[in-house]
């Protein structure tokens, strides 16, 4: 079980979702779509969640090597990276530098750091300076590189491609906006939001670049406001949220939920101030029900999570994604327990 006060994940629906070969990216209720193949977006995300869980087993061990193995195959000479296998084993797109290859980064980046062998954290380190030669036009993507950036540094500082990485990452993202109502530096909230001041908070504290981190922090502290509704999360939906949209709005994704705590645990690692702690509680109250639709959204048995909070309660679907969003809000939610 995953207790309100002790939560500990439990790996068993991510057992289920996962092959020999990868990460099978949806599910129909709790059983793996086997025909929609597998994408680096979910194996990346799971290759973090894995690498960081502490006491991992023999079996969470094995998604580590098996995730670690995917993400390094699909990475051409030249860093760029593919995103879609079908179940066959055939990649199907050709290599680029979207999403993909910033979760690639993110990926990687943990697992030189946070592998539970020596081995896994060399082959990590030699993907993530491979992979770390390219830059994507898109600031989303920069910015998951970016988290991947910040984690090599934890285990190798002064390393240059992450340092690199890190700089384009902040100018990639800009500046905030002129109206300090809307700081934001895009018209709508989209997607992976926090993931945009994550990353301006771990590049300006690893470059001592106090701009970036105070933008990065005022981009959080923006968002937490605009996302807060009545004490609990209110998620920017599927479709967006521009300003003045003010209530409830659905199709909420669980993986923005699990964006906001990781931001969240960054702005309080970097600055030891409490109240950033509040971010990953609401994150993992979100998880238990408190949240727009008053509903659990993830199964505490076998650790599945639900794909998109509704209206009407929870899409009852458990894919990697959201199952992955669940679990890695778990692991902040474990540690900001162990600090009380």
């Amino acid at each position: 079980m995953i207790a309100p006060g002790w939560p500990t994940p439990v790996f068993d629906h991510l057992l289920r979702l996962t092959d020999d070969r990868g990460l099978f990216e949806h599910a129909h209720l709790s059983v793996p779509r086997r025909e929609h193949g597998y994408c680096v977006d979910d194996v990346a995300r799971g290759l973090v969640v894995v690498c960081r869980e502490p006491a991992a087993g023999f079996a969470v061990r094995r998604l580590e090597r098996h995730y670690l193995a995917f993400v390094l195959a699909a990475l051409d000479p030249d860093g760029r990276c593919r995103n879609r296998m079908n179940a066959d084993g055939a990649w199907t797109d050709e290599p680029g530098a979207g999403d993909w290859w910033g979760r690639a980064v993110w990926g990687l980046g943990t697992a030189a750091t946070c592998a539970h062998s020596p081995a896994a954290r060399q082959s990590a380190l030699a993907g993530f300076r491979r992979a770390a030669e390219n830059r994507s036009p898109h600031r989303r993507a920069m910015a998951y590189a970016a988290l991947g950036a910040a984690a090599v540094l934890r285990g190798q500082p002064g390393e240059p491609a992450a340092l690199s990485l890190l700089e384009d990452t902040i100018s990639s993202i800009g500046p905030a906006a002129a109206d300090p109502a809307w700081p934001w530096p895009e018209p709508r909230l989209e997607y992976g939001n926090a993931t945009l001041a994550q990353a301006l908070v771990l590049a300006g504290a690893a470059l001592e670049d106090d701009g970036a981190l105070d933008r990065g922090l005022a981009l959080l502290e923006f968002l937490l406001d605009v996302e807060t509704r009545d004490g609990h999360l209110s998620m920017t939906p599927v479709g967006g949220r521009g300003r003045g949209e003010l209530g409830p709005r659905f199709d909420q994704q669980p993986i923005e939920v699990a964006a906001l705590a990781d931001a969240a645990a960054s702005a309080y690692q970097a600055t030891d101030d409490p109240r950033w702690l509040v971010g990953v509680r609401l994150a993992w109250n979100w998880f238990l029900g408190q949240n727009d639709a008053r509903t659990p959204m993830f199964d505490a048995r076998t650790g599945g999570g639900y794909d998109g909070l509704e209206a009407d309660g929870h899409n009852h679907n458990q894919g990697a994604e959201s199952t992955l969003a669940m679990l890695a809000t778990a692991q902040h939610a474990r540690w900001l327990t162990e600090l009380s």
